[in-house]
C-alpha cells in the first residue's frame, strides 16, 4: 500500500511540475512574445514539457524517495585518501568517502537500515576504525554482507554492524596485524651506499631500511605490533559478542564461509537476496536498497571514470598504498 501511494504522490508531482511549466511556456514562447517566437513558440514548448517532465522526476524523486535501505560497499584495501592522481583513480576504499557515504544516509529521513558491503582484504588500522566507528553510529539495523573477502580490517569494520551475512564460499577472518620494514643494508653495501644518522630519540630511525635491525628495535616495533592486536580483539569481541579468547586462538587463520558460520564469525549464511528478505522482516515492509556514492567534484569524477579499480585478491598482503612512517608500515 506505501508503495502504490508513493506512487500516486510521484505522478501527482510530475504532472503538477509539468502543467505548471508548460503554462509558462506557452506564455513566454507564444503568446506575449512577437512574429519570431509565434514561428518558435511551439518547438520551444515542447522542450519545456520535457525539461518540466525531468524536473517533475527530480522533485518528486527528493519528495517522495523509492527506497527505504542504503547500501555502502567497502571495497579493496582500505586506506585513508587512496592515493592515485587525476589520471589515477583511488585504490581501494577511501575511508572518508565510505564515512561521508555512512553519514549521509544517516541523515536522510527516508533510510530505514544500513546495508554495508565488504569485499576487502583489510588495510590501514585507523580508516579501518573510522568507517566501523560510523557504522555504529548509524541509527537504525545495520547489516555486514561479506561477499568475495571479508579478512582483518574488514572484518573491524563488521564489528561495527548489527549482524553480519556471508556466501559459504566468502573467506572470512584475519583478525590480526601485520607490520613491515624493508632490510636494504645488504644491497646498500654492495652499491656502496652508506647510511649516517642525524636523530634526537633513541628510537627516530627504527625503521630505516639502510641500516640492520637491533634486538631493542624490534622488540619496541613488536610491542607495537602486539599492542595494535590486543585493541582489535578487544573490539571485535565487543562488537561481535565473542569471547576474545576464541578470537585469539583463531591465530589470525582465514576461514570460508561455512566454518567462520560454525564457529560464530558469522551469524548467517546466505545469498544477497536473503539478506533483503531478512530485512523486510526486520522493518516489516518491503525493501528497496538505494546505493550511496561518493560525493565527488568534477575532478574526482573524471578520476573514477577513467578507469577501474583493480586490486589483487589475498589476505596478509600490504595494499598497494600503505600508511608509512620512517620506513615503517602497520596495518590489519
Amino acid at each position: 500500500m506505501a508503495e502504490r501511494n508513493r506512487k500516486i504522490g510521484v505522478v501527482l508531482i510530475v504532472g503538477v511540475v509539468t502543467v505548471v511549466v508548460a503554462a509558462l511556456g506557452w506564455a513566454l514562447f507564444v503568446v506575449v512574445p512577437g512574429t519570431l517566437t509565434e514561428l518558435l513558440g511551439i518547438l520551444l514548448v515542447i522542450g519545456t514539457v520535457i525539461a518540466g517532465v525531468k524536473a517533475g522526476g527530480s522533485i518528486a524523486g527528493s519528495i517522495l524517495p523509492g527506497y527505504n535501505v542504503a547500501e555502502v560497499a567497502v571495497e579493496g584495501p582500505i586506506t585513508r585518501d587512496g592515493g592515485g592522481s587525476l589520471s589515477s583513480p583511488p585504490v581501494g576504499a577511501v575511508a572518508d568517502d565510505v564515512v561521508e557515504q555512512i553519514e549521509r544516509a544517516d541523515a536522510d529521513d527516508a533510510v530505514d537500515a544500513l546495508l554495508v558491503k565488504l569485499n576487502t582484504p583489510g588495510g590501514e588500522i585507523v580508516p579501518s576504525e573510522d568507517i566501523r566507528l560510523a557504522a555504529e553510529r548509524f541509527d537504525g539495523p545495520t547489516v555486514g554482507y561479506a561477499t568475495d573477502v571479508c579478512a582483518s580490517g574488514g572484518y573491524d569494520i563488521a564489528a561495527g554492524c548489527d549482524e553480519l551475512w556471508a556466501r559459504e564460499g566468502s573467506i572470512v577472518g584475519s583478525i590480526g596485524v601485520i607490520g613491515s620494514r624493508v632490510n636494504a643494508k645488504d644491497l646498500a653495501d654492495r652499491l656502496g651506499i652508506s647510511y649516517e644518522q642525524f636523530t634526537a630519540g633513541e628510537y627516530k630511525d627504527a625503521g630505516v631500511p639502510l641500516k640492520e635491525l637491533g634486538d631493542d628495535e624490534r622488540e619496541y616495533l613488536q610491542g607495537i605490533v602486539d599492542d595494535y592486536y590486543d585493541q582489535f580483539v578487544d573490539t571485535v569481541a565487543d562488537g561481535r559478542s565473542i569471547d576474545a579468547e576464541t578470537l585469539r586462538e583463531t591465530e589470525a587463520r582465514i576461514y570460508l564461509g561455512s566454518d567462520a558460520h560454525e564457529l560464530g564469525l558469522v551469524d548467517e549464511l546466505g545469498t544477497r537476496r536473503a539478506v533483503e528478505e531478512s530485512l523486510e522482516a526486520e522493518l516489516g515492509e518491503a525493501v528497496t536498497v538505494e546505493e550511496f556514492e561518493p560525493s565527488r567534484g568534477l575532478a574526482g569524477k573524471l578520476r573514477s571514470g577513467s578507469q577501474a579499480v583493480a586490486y589483487g585478491l589475498g589476505v596478509g598482503l600490504l595494499s598497494a598504498v600503505d600508511g608509512d612512517l620512517d620506513g615503517l608500515s602497520f596495518q590489519k
